[in-house]
């Protein structure tokens, strides 16, 4: 193949084959921009559906709360119940006394808000309510494109799309009903009886209108690209052709040795300066050729060494003593060593040599002081042998050096180029090391919350997914506690959030305490602590958790402003589970600390039995 040709297909691969790459990534972009569009209608739709359920939720809880004060609820019947739902703008009202529950209105209700009343007369009623209907709130969700299925348990309460040969809906997924795709999220929320799920519909096929339009669009745009990029490769490659035959042969002389007859000079563009330095190289390459050998040695050996600074990045004494190595190749040194602090606290040790340092240790002694006790190198000389030793200080002034590289020659003296290439080479060996020491810290800090000590909520996600996953190889019981701190919020607002960040380190420090080698406490979120217990039945795990509920109660924590210590309690949830599933296992300890919060707080809730095995503080 000729040289043009090359030229010209080289030419067109590197257009042709990023422009088809580009091609396909604008194709892919075009089809996930379609999903990604349903997906965010989906986001938001849900997002609004909480805000919704919550509201309603809130509002039912004061509604029961100004309910509550009549006594003539402790006499209430349907009838009576009824009559007050239509006087009162509710939904459905549940009146429970004695363990007897009378209740009238929309069975479909939602958001249901309780509120436990205690009468002059020594009677006690929970009165539950609800202001929000399964079809309102479906309409209140009602969007273009878009479908709201509300379902409790198996059963379908509202819905605005014809989804009801769907059993269930995934968390998040894609959906097809009647032919067309939805991207969908469902939600779980609190209900009456079993828990309300929502699930949310965004349409995937109304945003496909535009895509063959833009794909056409881009496909016209690429061909006339590529046809644009062959006509300037087929110009270029003609213009080039002519110039580089000349280059050729003057470059066939050179490679024969021969440097005798110079490279014709024509014009004053870019191929005239580059015959101009063909000469100039011809003329001077002959002298250099030994020099050219010596420096190819170097080169290979930098690489070499370029090669193990990316394999030892952040392997401290790699970069040691790498740093060490190079520092004796660049001043052409016959011995030297490396000292470091293992803290700022630590003294100085030497943690690598090359060459014999017989002879050389008051020397290097010498030199090594003067470095540690200014900014400058530290020399020291003797009649055949100089010393530089330079410090490796921090970024921060002030701060205590972080070791010392030290190297010795004798005959010949160090010239300043020598001695200012090490104290380059020093500081370079000492962000190296300042970096392995923010990466090692950064690493500890990512998993670990800050105010605990724990683990964070990634870290205790990752701990969790990792113990499921020996549990479905095993089938050995993984054991999971959810702690929430009673009425912290009052903690907050009552005497600020720095007592509060008090409170919840003197529980995380109960949690850690009181757990096994084996177990896993983190920090769930805001109030709420969990511990991962591997290999503990749901009785073993209830027995640690009531214990460390326990040892919450007792607590006395002192107070910022010198007040009465504080005391406080925590509800806690216990789940066991043989089958592996986290997120279900999560479900289930957050449904016993829900069941503990409902039940008056301060209690260890099992998981399996969440009505009988609740054990109260005394």
């Amino acid at each position: 193949m000729s040289f043009r040709a090359r030229l010209i297909t080289f030419f067109l691969v590197i257009v042709v084959v990023p422009m088809i790459a580009m091609g396909a990534l604008v194709f892919r972009l075009i089809s996930d921009s379609t999903n990604g569009k349903a997906d965010a209608r989906a986001d938001g739709l849900a997002a609004a559906a909480a805000g919704v359920y919550s509201n309603a939720a809130a509002s039912a809880r004061a509604d029961a709360l100004a309910l509550g004060h009549d006594p003539a609820l402790l006499h209430s019947d349907p009838a009576s119940l009824a009559k007050l739902i239509a006087t009162g703008g509710l939904v459905r009202i549940a009146v429970t006394q004695n363990g007897s529950t009378t209740a009238a209105g929309d069975p479909t209700a939602l958001a249901p808000g309780a509120a436990q009343v205690r009468y002059s007369t020594g009677e006690v009623l929970t009165l539950t309510v609800s202001a929000l209907s399964a079809s309102q709130f479906v309409r209140e969700l009602s969007a273009p494109q878009s479908g709201v299925v509300v379902r409790e348990g198996g059963r379908v309460l509202a819905q605005n799309v014809a989804a009801s040969a769907i059993s269930s809906f995934p968390t998040r997924g894609t959906v097809s009903i009647d032919g067309e795709r939805y991207r969908e999220v469902t939600q779980r929320f609190s209900g009456w009886g079993a828990p309300v799920t929502v699930s949310v519909l965004s349409s995937v096929t109304a945003s496909t209108g535009s895509v063959g339009s833009s794909r056409l669009l881009a496909i016209l745009f690429i061909a006339g690209f590529l046809l644009l990029a062959l006509g300037f490769a087929l110009l270029s490659s003609r213009a080039l052709q002519a110039q580089l035959v000349r280059f050729l042969q003057a470059a066939r002389r050179l490679g024969s040795g021969d440097f005798s007859e110079p490279v014709p000079v024509a014009g004053s563009d870019e191929f005239a300066a580059l015959a101009e330095e063909f000469n100039s190289m011809s003329s001077q390459l002959e002298h250099r050729m030994q020099e050219l050998s010596e420096e190819r040695a170097r080169l290979r050996e930098s690489v070499r060494r370029i090669g193990h600074t990316f394999e030892s990045n952040l392997d401290r004494p790699a970069l040691l003593d790498l740093a060490l190595k190079t520092a004796m190749d660049a001043t052409r040194s016959d011995c030297g060593r490396v000292s470091v602090r293992l803290s700022l606290d630590d003294p100085l040790a030497e943690v690598g040599r090359e060459g014999s340092l017989t002879g050389v240790e008051e020397s290097l002694l010498e030199a090594e002081r003067q470095a540690l006790g200014s900014e400058e190198l530290g020399r020291s000389r003797t009649e055949d042998l100089e010393v530089l030793a330079a410090a490796l200080r921090p970024m921060r002034r002030g701060s205590r050096a972080h070791g010392l590289i030290s190297v010795a020659r004798r005959g010949l003296p160090y010239g300043e180029d020598e001695a200012e290439l090490l104290r380059s080479l020093a500081g370079q060996a000492a962000l190296a090391l300042e970096n392995v020491d923010l990466h090692v810290q950064v690493s500890r800090q990512a998993v670990t919350d800050e105010l605990t000590g724990l683990a964070n909520h990634g870290r205790f996600q990752e701990l969790l997914g990792a113990e499921a996953e020996q549990v479905r190889r095993y089938h050995h019981p993984l054991g999971l506690i959810m702690i929430d701190l009673d009425n912290f919020k009052a903690i907050n607002d009552t005497y600020g959030h720095q007592q509060g960040d008090v409170v919840l380190n003197r529980v995380g420090a109960v949690v850690h305490e009181h757990s096994r080698d084996a177990d896993w406490p983190a920090r769930y979120g805001g109030e709420e602590l969990a511990l991962i217990l591997p290999h503990t039945d749901l009785e073993g795990a209830y027995v640690i958790a009531d214990r460390i509920r326990s040892e919450i109660e007792s607590l006395r924590i002192p107070r910022l402003d010198g007040g009465e210590p504080l005391r406080i309690t925590a509800s806690v949830g216990v789940a066991s589970s043989t089958a592996g599933e986290k997120d279900q296992l999560i479900a289930e300890a957050d449904s016993a600390l829900y069941q503990a919060k409902r039940s008056g707080k301060n209690r260890t809730i099992r998981a399996a039995a969440a009505t009988a095995n609740v054990v109260a503080a005394e």
